[in-house]
């Protein structure tokens, strides 16, 4: 059966059976918003709370950067627990899979709010919070639910591309809200009560969003008519081996494609916070407030990828936006030492490249593979991706621009444009749609 075909039939199946692409979008929405405001409070966590609390026998920068890498374990487990997970579906199915992935991930992060510090345990407090990561990163690997799969398939022909940038909106909305709450309790609270109770207010939050978006989601995966369409379209797990040995060069070429806009979405959210909290005399409270109003900026940018995409084409706009992110990577980072109005121009200027590229990145190759291995295949080049162009990103750029200078960051964000570019030239056929 053709890509076509299949759309078609779907299409014709969503009709008469009962799929909304309406319901499928806000259950994608809820569940990547969830996921991000985790990784965004942990991600503020990293370079405000964690290297005093965990690392204070170093200094500032040197704590930031091993927080930075156990930062990076979660992206190192997540391909392990899409594998473990993929297990998981294929033998109890996915209502199952998902619920003991989510109730991972809201354990792993709860249990971060009760992290006693160095002071209490020593080195064991490094050891539990780098374990509280993989367990994130083993639980972000499960909680692929295939929604987003279901709803490319679903999307009417001519707004794939609007369809497309839906989950793509959780990004930044979790952002805003993570940057919000943790400015929010900066600001309000005595430096002393902060690291004492007050950073692990978000943690909280973000296990209690957990659980609705839990349900949220399994409304909608294990209802009779969801199961049947998942199944028709045989959106269905497969063996991870099986996966890469028939669709290994989809997977590979898709964890490519998106490098730009992966390696810029740490540059703009994650890597300037640590920065500015280094290097500048500013408050972090300031700078949480830029990072949400920027972020409601990549939220316009990303609606508006959806638009121009379906006039110009996924695989056009990729590629001209990973041109223009090379461009920006050559004289933004710079930016951060400007002051208030040069954060602000490098932070807004940022989240609008960002939207316009991340807004259609995710499952680029997701029409190659073919639909036995689509679900399966879509998960790993989700994870590939993160890994490659995302999970060292504020680890590098702060090492590299903290002994060779901002400008040395974007030659790292460059070299994730040039790796996208060069994956659209390798594939040309690549027919750009969401996972």
């Amino acid at each position: 059966m053709t890509t076509e075909t299949a759309d078609s039939s779907s299409m014709e199946r969503a009709h008469h059976g009962g799929a909304n692409p309406g319901e499928i979008a806000t259950g994608v929405i809820i569940g990547r918003t969830s996921e991000f405001f985790d990784f965004f409070v942990y991600a503020i966590a990293s370079v405000l709370v964690f290297p005093k609390l965990v690392f204070p026998y170093v200094d500032p920068l040197t704590g930031t950067l091993y927080s930075f890498a156990i930062f990076a374990l979660a992206f190192v487990a997540r391909p392990v627990g899409s594998i473990i997970f993929m297990a998981v579906d294929r033998a109890y199915g996915r209502g199952v899979k998902l619920t003991i992935a989510l109730f991972l991930l809201g354990t792993s992060t709860v249990a971060i709010a009760f992290l006693p510090g160095y002071d209490q345990i020593g080195s064991g407090s490094a050891v539990l919070l780098a374990l509280f990561r993989i367990g994130q990163g083993l639980a972000l690997g499960g909680a692929w639910d295939g929604l987003a799969s279901l709803l490319a398939l679903n999307a009417p022909e001519r707004h794939r591309g609007w369809y497309a940038m839906v989950p793509q909106l959780g990004a930044p909305l979790g952002l805003m809200v993570a940057s919000a709450l943790f400015a929010f309790f900066v600001a309000n609270l005595s430096a002393e009560d902060f690291f004492d109770w007050g950073w692990r207010y978000p943690f909280f939050v973000a296990f209690a969003i957990n659980v609705v978006a839990l349900f949220a989601r399994l409304r909608i995966v294990v209802t009779p008519d969801y199961k049947t369409l998942f199944e028709s379209q045989e959106l269905q797990p497969a063996r991870v081996r099986q996966t890469l040995r028939m669709e290994g060069r989809n997977v590979v070429i898709g964890a490519f494609a998106p490098l730009a806009s992966f390696a810029l979405f740490h540059m703009v959210t994650v890597f300037p916070l640590s920065w500015v909290f280094l290097f500048t005399r500013q408050g972090p409270a300031r700078f949480l407030v830029i990072e949400a109003i920027s972020a409601v900026a990549g939220v316009a940018a990303i609606v508006a990828s959806g638009m121009i995409a379906d006039r110009v084409g996924r695989r056009t706009l990729l590629a001209v936006s990973a041109a223009a992110i090379a461009a920006y990577s050559g004289f933004a980072p710079q930016l951060l030492d400007g002051g208030d109005v040069g954060e602000m121009v490098f932070m807004v200027l940022g989240f609008v490249l960002l939207g316009l590229s991340f807004g259609q990145s995710s499952g680029a190759v997701a029409s190659n593979f073919s639909i036995a291995y689509r679900y399966t295949g879509s998960a790993l080049t989700s994870d590939l991706a993160w890994l490659l162009g995302a999970g060292f990103a504020p680890l590098v750029a702060l090492l590299l621009s903290s002994h060779f200078g901002l400008i040395s960051a974007g030659a790292y964000l460059l070299s994730g444009a040039v790796c996208t570019l060069v994956a659209l030239s390798i594939n040309r056929q690549i027919e750009f749609r969401n996972q």
